[in-house]
């Protein structure tokens, strides 16, 4: 079984730090803090992990049911106690948010894990936006690239709720004896886990999605279901007209109609949920913005063509965002 390492346990880090462990809760009455989980470690910030450590990760796996805690034996808050512990993972989830990603790199250079324990380590980034490969510039075989339609929220330090079971999509270029080990670990947990020769053309359909839902509820502060307002629908038009031309020049052609039908499905599906943009706001930390929204202006501006609703919902964004320092 492959040893893991979750570089950025938050809420999606945290789920999938369970998914692909080697436990396997059933029930309320299986959560009685016994399962340890050996074969996964996390590394994230330090009151989560600390609170991790005391009392296992709890995690919901239903509406109205009592959390289900589980025990990880390895636990880091940063890279030095990695390196000195026993624990030599042979494949690294990222799972920061995408602005982070240059910071991850340079972190992991500085330590010299990529000449030592992680030297000949897996990285897949599992994360929202696109143009996350170019961030985080370690050579093409070592890296790959995931997208999840997981519904997970971040309830307090060492907690976790699930929102929703949605498709975990891979490139099908990592190597067969790590897509068995994914596929095998969501499977036995009621996950799907997908590896598809079109990545690329899926991770576009996640950004259209994205780059409608995140800003939208971020700005309104309201739950996904916002997006479904008919006074939104010509709003909705623009933005993904405006995507769907992009990505045609990036040699992605899509129907704009069936892409419409398909955000309002999203929506549909998770109209209760709280978007990661919209959770983000709420605590005042940085967005995503920049690799959903800003990813689409800075590949319109290359094309020499017009994004102006995107350009909008990027402005309008950043405007609120507090996780940075605004310039004045």
């Amino acid at each position: 079984m492959a040893k893991v390492l979750i570089y950025g346990a938050g809420a999606i880090g945290s789920l999938f730090g369970y998914l692909l462990s080697e436990v396997v809760l059933e029930g309320n009455e299986k959560g009685t803090g016994s399962a340890i989980v050996e074969n996964v470690a996390l590394l994230g910030r330090r009151g989560h992990i600390q609170t991790i450590k005391e009392r296992g990760l709890e995690i919901a796996l239903a509406e109205g049911e009592r959390p289900l805690p589980i025990r990880f034996s390895h636990t880091f808050t940063n890279l030095d106690e990695l390196d000195k512990s026993e624990f030599a993972p042979e494949v690294v989830f990222v799972t920061v948010k995408t602005h982070a990603l240059p910071a991850v790199l340079t972190e992991l250079r500085k330590s010299g894990l990529l000449d030592g324990k992680l030297v000949e380590a897996e990285f897949v980034l599992l994360m929202n936006g696109m143009g996350n490969r170019e961030r985080f510039c370690l050579p093409d075989d070592r890296i790959f690239e995931g997208i999840t339609s997981v519904g997970v929220v971040f309830s307090e330090d060492g907690r976790i709720e699930l929102k929703g079971r949605g498709k975990t999509v891979f490139e099908a270029g990592m190597g067969d004896e790590l897509k068995r080990f994914i596929g095998a670990r969501l499977a036995e947990k009621g996950f799907l886990a997908e590896f598809a020769e079109d990545f690329k053309a899926q991770q576009w359909m996640k950004l259209f999605a994205n780059a409608v839902i995140n800003p939208i509820t971020a700005l309104t502060r309201e739950t996904n279901g916002v997006v479904l307002s008919p006074h939104l629908a010509p709003v909705v038009e623009k933005i993904v007209g405006e995507c769907v031309a992009v990505a045609e020049k990036e040699g992605q052609k899509f129907d704009g109609g069936e892409v419409i039908k398909f955000v309002r499905t999203v929506a549909e599906n998770t109209a209760a949920n709280t978007s990661s943009m919209l959770q983000d706001v709420l605590r005042e930390r940085r967005t995503e913005i920049d690799s959903i929204n800003g990813y689409v202006l800075n590949l319109a501006k290359r094309h020499g063509i017009a994004a102006p609703a995107n350009e909008m919902l990027y402005g309008l964004v950043k405007a609120v965002e507090k996780g940075e320092e605004r310039s004045k």
